[in-house]
């Protein structure tokens, strides 16, 4: 009897521990999303365009050229030396770590919350978020330096130490941002890098894809909490897997992302664009509704007016961000190892990323939400049992055999999730990099391969939440020296659109340090 008393008094410590740390996860989650971080994001971002001339519209054509229509371009698109990555691999590489569950299962969340209107207000977040994850690239370009094996380091916390540390009054701060942005971002590669993921994927793979076999096996717990063979088996595949690349290095990862990205987003856009084909007739009402609904939400979501304006604005702002990923000073520590010279040509980069990601592939997501059925544009109601499913149950309405549509989409999960994992292991490298040396990453490439098998076992969502929270945390700071540097952003445009369009005969920016700014332009002359 006292036994059973002392297992049930440490139930109760872990249970009433869990609920503690939910409860306070949420205060923290709730200041830095909803009340400071997604309005201190949309203010960088409309800062950063006014700064740079409402550049993604007024050079359009330009950004539009030196990316996309730059692929047959070898400078672009060949392999390099094994030190630095080409533009595309790195954007590839971006795109693998942003194209993730956000694009699926994010875009679903916000339409299930805030309905329709919730995709105006991400395309507002993505307009905005262009110039911010631009003004990111090219700041991570110019601070960046060579590490003792010859490869490019940058990142925010390189241009927060260098870049802001050198104005009066900042040393101090600077380096402590720089390191708790490195904290913070270790911690979310672990989290919304790895584990979130996987069990995204886990979760998709055994519901689309049942093997009785192994799934009718409990390995660990019991009722909800209970986890089959079937996870665990998954588990172990997706370390080997991701062990295979991630140690390979940045290499074999940009290797890698660069022959599934394409595939995986020109798939998804096809099958899309084969549901809003069938449902073409539904696609004005849609757009209809996502114009009208983001200022006039529709009655079922309930509360005031103002109230729910508010809730749409904020779920479109937060699921764009968590889309795109832009602000949050990720992708410019693989942006920062592409061997392009100018930095606002990697920025330029940065632009078309939040384009493809936010603005093509979380639309295509939308409208095959809104036009095949499962949600009704006149009421708001939703036919499938949660967002979680969302998607599967769109893609259902038309590719209806076998469930082949839910198939397709979990396949896609899986493309999009692992390939994020993969991108998040290379931040969270630099992030170890900078805090404790190159020789040591292996570490962190290891720990980092150990926490797929925790996402694959994984039932609870406070991980997930917790992830959340340290994303919002790692941006804090990036902004901060975003706004701070935005006088750099602007000169280092200027410079770039002096010399490359208006022919001005004046020296280069191209990097903060004079060795490396010397060396930087014997490679530009050369090209």
């Amino acid at each position: 009897m006292h036994y059973v008393m002392i297992l049930a008094s440490d139930a109760e410590t872990e249970l009433t521990f869990m609920d503690a740390l939910a409860k306070y996860n949420d205060v923290i989650n709730t200041f830095v999303w909803t009340k400071v971080g997604v309005w201190l994001l949309i203010a960088v971002g409309v800062a950063m365009t006014v700064l740079t001339g409402f550049f993604q519209v007024s050079h359009l054509k330009h950004w539009w050229k030196k990316t996309i229509g730059s692929m047959f371009d070898k400078k672009v698109i060949s392999h390099t030396d094994g030190k630095a990555i080409s533009p595309f691999q790195a954007l590839c590489t971006a795109l693998a770590a942003t194209i993730g569950t956000g694009n699926i299962a994010g875009v679903a969340a916000a339409i299930h919350i805030g309905g329709a209107g919730a995709v105006f207000w991400m395309w507002i977040a993505a307009f905005f978020g262009m110039m911010t994850n631009y003004s990111e690239n090219i700041l991570g370009i110019y601070y960046r330096r060579r590490n003792e094996h010859g490869e490019w380091s940058g990142g925010a916390m390189y241009y927060i130490k260098d870049g802001m540390g050198k104005m009066k009054g900042c040393k101090q701060i600077s380096s402590v941002l720089a390191v708790l942005f490195s904290i913070f971002a270790i911690l979310a590669s672990f989290g919304i890098g790895s584990m979130g993921q996987i069990n995204k994927i886990v979760a998709n793979i055994t519901e689309a894809f049942d093997i009785p076999v192994l799934s009718s096996i409990t390995v660990l717990g019991e009722g909800d909490s209970a986890v089959s063979l079937y996870s665990i088996v998954l588990g172990v595949i997706l370390m080997a897997l991701a062990a295979l690349i991630i140690l390979g290095g940045l290499q074999r990862i940009a290797g890698f992302a660069e022959k599934v990205v394409p595939f995986m987003v020109i798939a998804f856009v096809f099958g899309s664009l084969v549901i809003i084909g069938v449902n073409i007739s539904h696609v004005g009402e849609a757009f209809k509704a996502i114009f009208v609904n983001a200022f006039n939400p529709i009655a079922a979501l309930g509360g005031g007016v103002g109230v729910v304006v508010k809730t749409v604005m904020t779920q479109g702002f937060k699921r764009g961000v968590f889309s795109n990923e832009a602000g949050l000073g990720s992708s410019v520590m693989v942006h920062s190892n592409s061997n392009v010279v100018e930095p606002v040509q990697q920025g330029m980069w940065g632009i078309f990323e939040v384009f493809a990601d936010t603005i093509v592939v979380c639309t295509m997501t939308a409208l095959v939400v809104l036009t095949s059925g499962v949600y009704n544009l006149e009421t708001g109601e939703i036919t499938a049992a949660s967002d979680a499913v969302l998607v599967g149950a769109a893609f259902d309405s038309v590719f209806k055999w076998g469930h082949i549509g839910s198939k397709f989409i979990a396949i896609a999960m899986f493309l999009f999730a692992f390939t994020t994992v993969l991108g998040w292991s290379h931040y969270g490298t630099k992030a170890w990099e900078y805090l404790f040396g190159t020789k040591s990453t292996i570490i962190f490439k290891i720990i980092h391969i150990i926490t797929i098998m925790f996402g694959a076992i994984l039932t609870s969502s406070l991980a997930w939440d917790i992830s959340d929270t340290f994303n919002g945390l790692m941006m804090m700071p990036n902004l901060i020296g975003v706004i701070v540097l935005s006088g750099t952003v602007r000169k280092l445009t200027k410079n770039y659109i002096d010399r490359n369009l208006k022919k001005k005969d004046i020296e280069p920016m191209l990097n903060a340090f004079p060795e490396i700014q010397a060396q930087e332009e014997k490679r530009l002359a050369s090209e």
